[in-house]
């Protein structure tokens, strides 16, 4: 289950010294393992926890493996078609949502049977980068990390799937050529807006899903520079920060247009993450490796990192 209040994490905080999220935490904490080791050369991306288990995308081939967080065992349930696999969302019918980064599609996927349900070729392969996706009342919203974009699905309430994905063109902010931009998303607090993480600027903005208009989030100053996977837990924001190797928490007010500063969560096992999700009293941080070209050999997990939640 996903606890929706955080107050108070056993990490590294400010320089304080390292909880480490190892094997040793599986054995202090009774029963889930600390460390969730992946396919060699799966290279993951983004992650969805769904009952005691998560599921994550591979940047190699686009597939999807499910991994059993009380045994740390797991499998490909989807295999990809070669193209990449970034965000990855699931809603309460079973349907995994995946951006296709620069192949420049959008699949949806049966967690049950791993069946591709829907398949939807949004721009042309190259063209654009389909970072990452959040799932909202009634539409699934895509970040495109090469221009000032947001692409929509629809989910109509009878668990269809729209005809086509929209273009919702965003102001209020300008894109750099040539490195990635808009990246992680998420909704506010009280749903009515998402808000977007602009990597290369450190920048936060809450977007208003019916005009595309991009304001940026008072963060108090603090900025969030290689800004990657959002994770929004209450009022509690996470933001990945890749190649800092940390994840920064900011608590929010309501309507996502301020926040301030909680902790810093570092740990020594975090190998350029890109995303997390939560289960009980675990933040589950996916190693992304994004600085270490892809190769069969290479090794890929994901990180527990123990939270002391304060209700």
């Amino acid at each position: 289950m996903r606890r929706r209040s955080v107050l108070a994490l056993s990490t590294t905080i400010s320089g304080a010294s390292a909880l480490a999220a190892s094997p040793a935490f599986a054995e202090a904490g009774g029963t889930f393992p600390g460390v969730i080791t992946l396919p060699g050369g799966f290279a993951p991306e983004g992650i969805a926890i769904n009952g005691p288990f998560a599921y994550l995308g591979s940047r190699a081939t686009g597939s999807v493996y499910r991994a059993d967080l009380a045994t740390g065992t797991g499998e490909i349930i989807y295999t990809g078609p070669g193209t990449p696999t970034n965000g990855l969302e699931i809603d309460g019918r079973g349907r995994a949502f995946l951006s296709g980064n620069t192949g420049g599609d959008i699949r949806v996927v049966s967690i049950h049977t791993g069946r591709l349900l829907a398949s939807y070729q949004v721009t042309a392969a190259g063209s654009s980068f389909l970072n990452d996706v959040v799932l909202t009342r009634d539409a699934a919203w895509f970040t495109d990390s090469f221009s000032a974009t947001l692409h929509r699905l629809p989910t109509p309430p009878d668990g269809g799937l729209g005809a086509e994905v929209t273009a919702l063109p965003l102001t209020g902010l300008t894109v750099t050529a040539g490195t990635i931009n808009l990246n992680g998303i998420c909704a506010t607090p009280d749903g009515r807006a998402l808000l977007v993480v602009q990597s290369n600027t450190g920048l936060l903005f809450r977007v208003d899903p019916a005009s595309g208009a991009a304001t940026p989030v008072d963060l108090g100053g603090a900025t969030v520079f290689n800004g990657d996977g959002l994770l929004l837990e209450g009022h509690i924001l996470y933001v990945v920060q890749n190649r800092l190797n940390t994840v920064q928490v900011f608590t929010l007010n309501r309507h996502g247009t301020a926040g301030i500063w909680t902790t810093t969560i570092a740990d020594p096992a975090f190998a350029v993450p890109t995303a997390a999700a939560s289960f009980d009293n675990r933040l589950y941080v996916v190693n992304g490796k994004l600085t270490t070209p892809i190769a069969p050999d290479v090794g890929y997990d994901v990180i527990a990192v123990p939270i002391t939640w304060t209700v």
